[in-house]
């Protein structure tokens, strides 16, 4: 594999990896939010009737509060895994590469040494 197409490889890579990473610390912010604010007993005037467990303690929240999470915590954890994919492909190219290469530096040193 050529150096530009590593390049490109390793700029997907990350481009994948650092907006899941950020949309999961994102979603922790929001549970933690959620857990300091949210009732932990249903509350039907303000449609809170779902239940969401965060580090073993049950909150409630609307239908689209849970959505909105849950779509978050999905997606990132999405992106993330196709970053983490991308990442290791690269690393496998590169490792190979960076093999071969040193084959050849043997290979030479050991003709012309």
């Amino acid at each position: 594999m050529k150096a530009a197409q590593l390049a490109t490889l390793r700029f997907i890579a990350l481009l994948f990896l650092l907006p899941g990473l950020a949309g999961l610390i994102i979603s922790a912010m929001i549970s933690t939010h959620y857990l300091d604010t949210m009732p932990r007993w249903p509350t039907p005037e303000e449609m809170r009737m779902t239940p969401r467990n965060i580090h073993g303690i049950v909150v409630y929240q609307t239908v689209e509060e849970d959505r909105k999470l849950s779509l978050i915590e999905d997606t990132s954890v999405g992106v993330f895994v196709v970053g983490l994919g991308l990442s290791l492909v690269y690393l496998e190219k590169w490792g190979s590469r960076r093999a071969r290469e040193a084959e050849e530096d043997d290979h030479l040193s050991e003709n012309f040494g």
